[in-house]
């Protein structure tokens, strides 16, 4: 239900991103590490505010008032935690597979912002390393069942195993960690043996078979 890809929320122990990996997506998200590194593009400026084109501006800090965007709040926490003012902000990470159809990612620690020319313009940038932790419902809001959740040592034995392809096709673009006795019927998050690298493709046509 939300509304927008970067949701910086103070009040909440979490904040939450959107991201895409999808040919044409709107911001170069990249996912390193064998997932448990995230390089996440800040957002643009929005249309509404009168411009046609948003990537010929620099991504902004700040809105027109003076507030923080997004942007510039995620980059206040993430400098803040550099300068050993704060824990590190844990963020919920999902990524849209096709139109409609998203993935919990996993909880992140959000621990570097900057900023990169990329053309003749400023974009931000940053890093998140996937953590292990689970965090508490919140109230009034559906949560995901957190022992779906592959642990970060488990999708690194994974990646090395299956050499960085999906193991029915050999493709490298867009992987995802497949359970392969499905998690809806009983299979385990924790054992690399009950884990595969799938691309996109044949992930979202095994659905939840047992093959």
């Amino acid at each position: 239900m939300l509304q927008h890809g970067m949701n910086f929320c103070s009040n909440l122990p979490h904040s939450v991103l959107l991201m895409s990996r999808r040919r044409g997506a709107p911001y170069d998200d990249v996912v390193k590490d064998a997932g448990c590194t995230l390089i996440y593009e800040g957002h643009d400026v929005p249309r509404t505010q009168g411009i046609k084109d948003p990537k010929a501006h620099d991504q902004p800090m700040r809105t027109r008032g003076g507030r923080l965007t997004p942007n510039g709040k995620f980059f206040e926490a993430a400098a803040q935690y550099k300068e050993g003012r704060r824990e590190a902000r844990l963020v919920r990470v999902y990524e849209k597979i096709r139109a409609g159809i998203w993935t919990y990612n996993g909880i992140f620690r959000l621990v570097d912002a900057w900023t990169e020319d990329v053309g003749r313009r400023k974009v931000f940038k940053f890093r998140l390393e996937l953590t292990d932790m689970e965090l508490p419902a919140v109230s009034g809001t559906a949560d995901i069942d957190h022992s779906r959740l592959i642990p970060s040592a488990i999708k690194r034995e994974v990646f090395r195993r299956d050499k960085g392809r999906c193991v029915l096709c050999g493709s490298t673009d867009n992987l995802h960690f497949d359970h392969d006795f499905p998690f809806s019927k009983g299979g385990t998050s924790i054992s690399a043996s009950n884990i595969r690298l799938l691309c996109m493709r044949h992930n979202l046509a095994k659905h939840d078979k047992v093959e």
